[in-house]
């Protein structure tokens, strides 16, 4: 500012070498306010010809050091240079801005969605998601993957020779390493109705114990669910079919949680829990298998019994094959856990602080494992009635609400994942957290965990709708499989997998079942 002047002056701006500014503006402030003084500077920053000649990539260029504020004030106009949203670290991040790389630009962000100029925040999340998700499937089609760093077929079968590893590590390690090399194939689906594959949408599979059938829950068009059975007998390759068997009952109501009960035999019936709607109220309901025609051509069943019963709305259920609750079947309520026993009706009722998400039977002992909201796991005693205090008979804790419990065979630990994305090992003896699996993604979906001992592989969908498997034996992380759609909400996978997918001649593999295709990921 000039001396005796109260006004700010601006001196024109001369072009350097290559067309970059050699000389900015001189400001000054009005005298006794600064803060005016610092007004005016942007509205004559804006309207110089100076600000409209020269972009921020220009500035950047040049070296010369630029304020976040100024930088981006003048792109309320016209979008400007980028930022470091897309990955660029020696680009600053402005509130309300995009960087783009390619385009090496700034662009505004929008609050929402807007058809003259659709860039949101969403939008710009969703373009990278898919970028990365193209390119995983591209490096998802190479052969050869490692899962572990210096750990290949040739090296696995060297150390071996030379007495590194023994018969259970080499075992170990070989069978991740063909985890890890799974190739991809569609699965061709025989129904009884081909028409409603085509608009029908699958929701969620659940193979039975055999692995042998995999029940269904199937979106329709018009809305509402609709069941059935898929026979994986046929499951070989190069050209995997399998057949789906459908039955008429079909409902409006949200599935909440499906468990597969064994009533008169191994898998007899599905234990479904559905949401209730206006006034009618929540039910759970078993449903014969037999209901689905020759689903299962080896064993000859009667006609099933279908019960219902009516309770509360349900967020999580599970069958009983303990012979101290033999019958018997758990359904987790709002603060609530109620036992049924199917033949007799009798029912025991435990009060909880919190809503049940996830619940499972222990075999050997007499415990019933519940994960909360409030992210508490805790055992019931079976024995011990619901009106004493002493049926609580262990407590672990998440920081989020737990999603799936997983009981191994030996029942010395327990697999939980919650709504923050963790998933850890549980020591029942201590109730110390043994190890946890990074890289699960969650934020508030009710998503399932599925632990495979025998393969010794932790496997499960993230948010994000990438599926990942992890080794049980020191959680590291052996593959991620994306979805072959455009992630979504709506879309997110469900999966099954088994070394003996089609029964005890079936080859091992995983199922992945998304909108209305099947897929298959073999390995031998």
């Amino acid at each position: 500012m000039l001396p005796g002047t109260s006004n700010p002056r601006f001196y024109p701006c001369r072009a350097g070498p290559e067309g970059q500014p050699e000389e900015t503006f001189l400001s000054g402030m009005y005298k006794g306010s600064w803060q005016s003084g610092r007004r005016y500077r942007r509205r004559s920053h804006q309207q110089s010809p100076w600000f409209r000649r020269c972009t921020s990539s220009e500035r950047y260029n040049t070296g010369t050091s630029q304020s976040p504020q100024d930088s981006g004030r003048g792109n309320d106009e016209s979008p400007s240079t980028s930022s470091s949203t897309a990955g660029s670290s020696s680009v600053p991040d402005l509130p309300g801005y995009y960087f783009d790389p390619e385009k090496k630009r700034y662009f505004r962000l929008l609050p929402g969605h807007n058809n003259c100029n659709p860039l949101t925040k969403e939008s710009i999340q969703q373009k990278e998601t898919e970028k990365k998700r193209l390119q995983l499937v591209e490096e998802d089609k190479q052969k050869k993957k490692v899962a572990r760093m210096g750990f290949n077929a040739s090296s696995l079968l060297r150390k071996r020779q030379l007495g590194f590893l023994n018969d259970i590590s080499y075992s170990r390690l070989a069978h991740e390493l063909r985890v890890s090399c799974m190739q991809k194939g569609k699965v061709h689906i025989q129904s009884s109705d081909p028409s409603a594959l085509a608009s029908d949408q699958f929701n969620l599979i659940l193979a039975n114990t055999n692995r042998d059938r995999l029940f269904a829950v199937i979106d329709v068009k018009v809305g509402g669910s609709k069941y059935s059975i898929i026979n994986l007998s046929h499951l070989w390759i190069p050209s995997p079919t399998v057949r789906m068997y459908e039955n008429l009952y079909f409902t409006n109501r949200k599935v909440n949680s499906v468990c597969w009960a064994s009533l008169n035999h191994l898998d007899s019936h599905i234990l479904l829990c559905r949401m209730g709607i206006a006034k009618t109220p929540g039910c759970a309901t078993l449903l014969p298998a037999s209901l689905f025609a020759h689903s299962h051509p080896a064993v000859e069943d009667r006609p099933g019994m279908l019960c219902s019963f009516q309770i509360p709305s349900a967020w999580s259920c599970a069958w009983s094959l303990n012979t101290q609750a033999n019958n018997c079947f758990s359904t987790g309520l709002s603060r609530q856990v109620l036992l049924t026993n199917v033949v007799t009706g009798h029912q025991q009722l435990f009060g909880t602080s919190s809503d049940v998400l996830a619940q499972q039977f222990a075999v050997l002992a007499p415990l019933l494992f519940n994960g909360c909201r409030s992210g508490e796991i805790f055992a019931i005693d079976l024995r011990s009635q619901s009106q004493g205090k002493g049926w609580k008979a262990m407590r672990l804790s998440h920081d989020s609400a737990v999603t799936s419990v997983q009981i191994l065979q030996e029942e010395q630990c327990l697999m939980a994942s919650d709504m923050a994305g963790k998933i850890k090992l549980w020591d029942l003896r201590t109730t110390k957290c043994l190890r946890q699996f990074e890289g699960h993604v969650n934020e508030y979906a009710y998503l399932p965990l599925h632990v495979h001992e025998e393969e010794g592989i932790v496997m499960a969908v993230g948010q994000d709708c990438y599926t990942r498997i992890w080794s049980l034996h020191d959680a590291h992380l052996l593959r991620t499989i994306p979805s072959p759609y455009p992630a979504s909400k709506e879309d997110i996978p469900s999966v099954a997998f088994s070394s003996q997918l089609g029964g005890f001649r079936g080859g091992p593999g995983l199922l992945m079942a998304v909108r209305k295709d099947l897929y298959y990921f073999s390995y031998s």
